[in-house]
């Protein structure tokens, strides 16, 4: 954590990770190059205005740093540290998407006010996009219902999620992907937490829910397998940090 002295602090990032001085347990490197390479202003923390800075593809960083993919930080750093390295994380991807207008395809320029690209010649104005998604635990007594997508790694169930669709409110959106996914029904939603997810662009909303009738079967698309899970039986998790992990331990904890 950066002492409170004023200074600047760089997050580097390179072919989707973030480099990561694994001596001193930081994402901050001590100050913007000095090569000119571009950054982007990502906001203060605890009174150091914080960069990102984007390295290309073999160009070499700060030779204490090594690439580490986001989802990797967690536990490796601060959750206010990790909170910056994902911000970092989508402005870049951003900026990168944006070099030109989507209306009239000129050459856009980063707005030196906010976090936004502005087309000098129509104005069009377009500001970082957030993808918002639902996951959703669902409860039957003691039981949680998990499922398992083609793109976990071996043996990993999860709760069910999916992307928010346009028209949709976050409610709607549970309802539909688990009648989707699973063929489940659900009752008593409740709000639980959030969590930005950055690839690229999401925000996680999370909720529990209890079982309300359907015969579970599933997809086989978005998922291959699902099933309910005792508390005290369950299967390869998500990582901790995540906010899958973290509603499933809080079932677990007695906490939904």
């Amino acid at each position: 954590m950066p002492a409170a002295d004023g200074t600047t602090r760089s997050i580097y990032l390179q072919g989707g990770c973030v480099l990561f001085d694994r001596e001193s347990g930081t994402v901050l490197s001590p100050a913007i190059p000095e090569d000119g390479a571009p950054s982007l202003f990502v906001g203060r923390l605890d009174g150091c205005m914080i960069h990102a800075v984007s390295l290309p593809d073999g160009a070499r960083g700060p030779t204490s740093l090594e690439p580490v993919g986001l989802r990797a930080l967690h536990g490796l750093v601060s959750a206010e540290e990790l909170g910056c390295a994902s911000r970092a994380a989508q402005l870049v991807a951003f900026d990168a998407a944006h070099r030109f207008c989507g209306r009239c395809g000129s050459r856009t320029i980063q707005s030196p006010t906010e976090h936004a690209r502005i087309c000098p010649c129509c104005q069009e104005t377009v500001y970082p996009r957030i993808s918002p998604a639902v996951i959703v635990l669902v409860t039957r007594g003691d039981e949680c219902l998990l499922a398992r997508s083609p793109r976990f790694p071996p043996g990993m169930y999860s709760a069910i999620a999916g992307f928010v669709e346009p028209g949709e409110t976050l409610e709607h959106a549970v309802h539909r992907e688990l009648a989707e996914e699973c063929g489940v029904r659900v009752k008593d939603l409740r709000y639980a937490a959030s969590q930005p997810w950055p690839f690229p662009h999401s925000l996680m909303l999370g909720f529990f829910g209890k079982d309300a009738g359907g015969t579970l079967r599933v997809d086989g698309v978005e998922v291959m397998s699902a099933g309910w899970f005792h508390r005290d039986s369950l299967p390869d998790l998500p990582p901790p940090g995540s906010i899958a992990r973290r509603l499933i331990e809080m079932f677990v904890n007695g906490e939904s």
